[in-house]
């Protein structure tokens, strides 16, 4: 398994954004899901990366230069079928050495307060986050889980 810069062009990562974006939408109001559409990618402040699998998309992690040093992980995925295999962990641990390697002090993220994401805020905070306040455009809203962590 490789995790490697994602292609915009590539049909795959379509594929890969519509399943993060439709897997997210039972778990709050619109006005509360915060993920990046496809275009979104295109911001030159967002990076995204992809793991690559026996010619398939498995998994995604982005980074989003929010200015000073602050950069905001984005776009954690992991296919269902490889949940619980490591491959989060390998994908967090990707973005957080692309965050130092690009001179950021801080990394924070924005994730889902319901039971769903609760293994996603384990592995966060088995990593060093923890909680905080809205950050960047956010505001305090029940469907949210504020984390952060200084480099």
């Amino acid at each position: 398994m490789a995790i490697v810069p994602a292609r915009l062009e590539d049909p795959r990562l379509a594929g890969l954004v519509a399943e993060h974006l439709a897997e997210m939408e039972p778990t709050a109001p619109a006005c509360s899901r915060h993920a990046l559409s496809l275009e979104q990618f295109r911001d030159p402040a967002v990076r995204l990366w992809v793991a690559e699998s026996a010619g398939a998309l498995v998994g995604s992690v982005a980074l989003k230069d929010l200015g000073g040093g602050h950069l905001e992980l984005k776009t954690m995925r992991v296919a269902p079928s490889l949940r619980g295999s490591g491959l989060g962990r390998r994908l967090l641990d990707h973005a957080l050495e692309q965050a130092r390697a690009a001179g950021a002090t801080r990394v924070s993220l924005e994730t889902g307060s319901g039971d769903v994401f609760a293994p996603a805020r384990g592995l966060y905070r088995a990593h060093g986050f923890v909680d905080c306040e809205p950050f960047g455009d956010y505001r305090p809203d029940r469907h949210s889980t504020f984390l952060t962590r200084p480099l």
